[in-house]
C-alpha cells in the first residue's frame, strides 16, 4: 500500500506520495492551463478545486521537441501547453521550524527541459541541508520566449515574456502555499543551472518578483541574452513567415495552429538565426520597458536590480559540451570571426591573442564557450557586488572520463555534484575511469555551500566576497582553492564586447 501524505493548499487539497526518507508532491499546478484563449497571454489563477487532487505521477512537459523531454534511456515524458505545474520535495522527518526553500529552474536553452528529470527532484539536497527543494516547469520556445504582442487585436491580445511571468507565478505560489508544506516563504532561494541560471538574473531584474526570493544561485548562466523590443519583433515576423502567417491574419494563425506547427516554425527559425548571427540568441526574454524595463545585466550593472546576496559562477571548459553534441555556439574560428565582425572587429585580435594556440580547435571551443558564459557572468560579478553580497565561483573537477571523452569541466557537468548524484547511473558513469573519490568531495563542496547559502545567505566563512579589487572567486576542485582575478588577461581582453543584433 502506498503511503501518502495530504496538504491543504490556498487551491485545494493535493495527495503527495510518502517515501521512507523524503515526500514528494508532483505536478502541482501553479497557474491556470495557457490553453484556448490563454495561449499567449500572462499565466492566470488556478481554478480551485474540491475534493483532493492527487500530486503523485508527473503530468507533462512544456512544449518542445520530443528530445527535449527525454527522462531516461528510452522514457520521454510526454508534452502540452497545460505544463504549468511544479513539484515540491521535502525530508519526511519532522524539522523543528520553517525549512529552507531552495526552488530550481532547469536549463535547456529556453527551448527544452523538464522538471521530470530525477536528477532534479533535489532529494539528497533536501536531506543534507533539511531544506525544501521545488522545481518547476515554465513555457518554453514558442510558448513562452518569442514576442508575439505586435500581431495581437484588441480583442485577443498576447503578452510578452511568457515564461519569465510563468517564474513569477511559480514564485508566487510557493510564497501563499509553502508554509503548509513545512517551508519558510521568508527564505527562498532560487536557483538553476544555464537557462536557469539566466532566468534568475531576469528574476533579479523584474519588478514584479520582488520580494518573493530572498537569494540567488546562477550556475553557468549565459548572462547578457536579452532582445530588444525591435530584435523580438523582427525575430517573430521570421517565425510567423516560416509558418506560413500572413502578418495581416497572424492573430487567427497563432490561435488556431497546432501546437506543434508552431513549434517547429520557431524551432526551424532560431536555427537560421543562430548560422546566420553567431553569438546571437534569440530565444530569450525580451526588454520590452514595461515587465523587464531593462535586459538583466544592465539593470545588475546600475544597481536597478533586486539587491539580495547572489552566488555566480562558470565551468572551465563550458564549450566543449556543445562543440561535441549541440553544435550551435560561436566554437569553431568560422564562427567566431563572424562573431567579432558584428561585434566590432577591433576585438577580434585583441580577445584571439588571449587565447594561445588560436585557431587550433580546443583553443576556439574554450573562446566560444568563454564568450557565451564566463565573458558576462564577469560583468554581472561586478555590477552586482557594487551594491550586494556576490560570491564567485569557477567548477574545473573534471574526472578521467569526462577528460578521455574531451569535454572536461564541461556545461552541465556541475549538476552531478550539486544534487548529489554520485551514486546515480550517470554519477557512476562520470567516475567509472576514477575520480569517485573527487567526486564526492566536490560535492560536499557545493552542497555545505549551497545550503549555507541558503541558510543564511552566506557560503562558508572559507569563501569570501567577491569584490572588484581582490575579485576572490572559489575553485571547485580536488582540492578546492581560492584564486584571486583568474584569467585576468583574458578578462581584459573581452571587456567591452556585446551581444550581436538581428535588425
Amino acid at each position: 500500500m502506498v503511503a501518502t501524505i495530504d496538504i491543504e493548499t490556498a487551491d485545494g487539497v493535493v495527495r503527495g506520495h510518502r517515501g521512507r526518507r523524503v515526500v514528494r508532491w508532483r505536478s502541482l499546478p501553479y497557474a491556470a492551463p495557457p490553453v484556448g484563449d490563454l495561449r499567449f497571454r500572462a499565466p492566470q489563477p488556478v481554478r480551485p478545486w474540491t475534493g483532493v487532487r492527487t500530486a503523485t505521477e508527473f503530468g507533462f512537459a512544456s512544449m518542445q521537441h520530443r528530445a527535449g523531454a527525454r527522462i531516461g534511456p528510452r522514457a520521454y515524458q510526454p508534452t502540452s501547453e497545460d505544463s504549468l505545474t511544479l513539484n515540491v520535495t521535502a525530508p519526511a522527518t519532522p524539522s523543528a521550524g520553517p525549512r529552507p526553500v531552495l526552488v530550481f529552474i532547469h536549463g535547456g536553452g529556453y527551448l527544452i527541459g523538464t522538471s521530470a528529470l530525477a536528477l532534479y527532484s533535489g532529494a539528497r539536497l533536501a536531506l543534507r541541508g533539511d531544506a525544501m527543494v521545488v522545481s518547476l516547469n515554465y513555457r518554453l520556445g514558442a510558448f513562452g520566449y518569442v514576442d508575439f504582442s505586435a500581431f495581437g487585436t484588441p480583442q485577443r491580445p498576447f503578452d510578452a515574456n511568457l515564461g519569465l511571468r510563468d517564474q513569477v507565478a511559480a514564485l508566487e505560489w510557493v510564497r501563499r502555499n509553502i508554509a503548509e508544506f513545512g517551508g519558510d516563504p521568508d527564505n527562498v532561494t532560487i536557483f538553476g543551472e544555464s537557462a536557469g541560471a539566466h532566468a534568475v538574473l531576469a528574476l533579479l531584474a523584474t519588478p514584479a518578483a520582488s520580494g518573493l526570493f530572498h537569494r540567488g544561485i546562477a550556475q553557468s548562466p549565459p548572462a547578457d541574452w536579452a532582445l530588444s523590443a525591435e530584435d523580438a519583433a523582427a525575430f517573430a515576423r521570421r517565425c510567423l513567415d516560416t509558418l506560413g502567417a500572413d502578418p495581416a491574419d497572424a492573430a487567427r494563425a497563432l490561435i488556431e495552429a497546432p501546437a506543434n506547427d508552431i513549434r517547429r516554425a520557431v524551432d526551424r527559425t532560431s536555427n537560421v538565426v543562430l548560422s546566420e548571427r553567431p553569438g546571437l540568441f534569440p530565444i530569450c526574454p525580451v526588454v520590452d520597458g514595461d515587465y523587464l524595463p531593462r535586459s538583466p545585466v544592465d539593470a545588475i550593472s546600475a544597481g536597478a536590480a533586486h539587491r539580495v546576496p547572489l552566488v555566480i559562477g562558470t565551468n572551465r571548459d563550458e564549450g566543449a559540451l556543445f562543440a561535441r553534441f549541440a553544435d550551435k555556439l560561436p566554437t569553431n574560428p568560422r564562427r567566431l570571426h563572424a562573431m567579432f565582425a558584428r561585434a566590432g572587429g577591433e576585438f577580434e585580435a585583441r580577445v584571439t591573442a588571449a587565447y594561445p594556440g588560436y585557431p587550433q580547435p580546443r583553443a576556439a571551443v574554450r573562446m566560444g564557450g568563454d564568450y557565451v558564459f564566463w565573458r558576462p557572468s564577469v560583468t554581472v560579478m561586478e555590477g552586482h557586488s557594487r551594491h550586494a553580497p556576490t560570491y564567485a565561483y569557477r567548477y574545473d573537477f573534471a574526472p578521467r572520463a569526462l577528460r578521455l571523452a574531451g569535454v572536461g569541466a564541461t556545461h552541465a557537468s556541475e549538476l552531478i555534484p550539486v544534487f548529489g548524484a554520485a551514486d546515480s547511473p550517470i554519477g557512476r558513469a562520470f567516475t567509472a575511469a576514477g575520480g569517485r573519490r573527487g567526486l564526492l568531495a566536490v560535492t560536499e563542496q557545493f552542497q555545505d555551500n549551497w545550503l549555507s547559502f541558503a541558510r543564511t545567505g552566506a557560503p562558508l566563512p572559507s569563501w569570501p566576497a567577491y569584490t572588484e579589487d581582490a575579485r576572490t572567486t572559489l575553485v571547485i576542485d580536488d582540492p578546492t582553492r581560492l584564486e584571486h582575478d583568474p584569467d585576468r588577461a583574458k578578462r581584459l581582453a573581452w571587456h567591452g564586447i556585446r551581444v550581436p543584433t538581428l535588425t
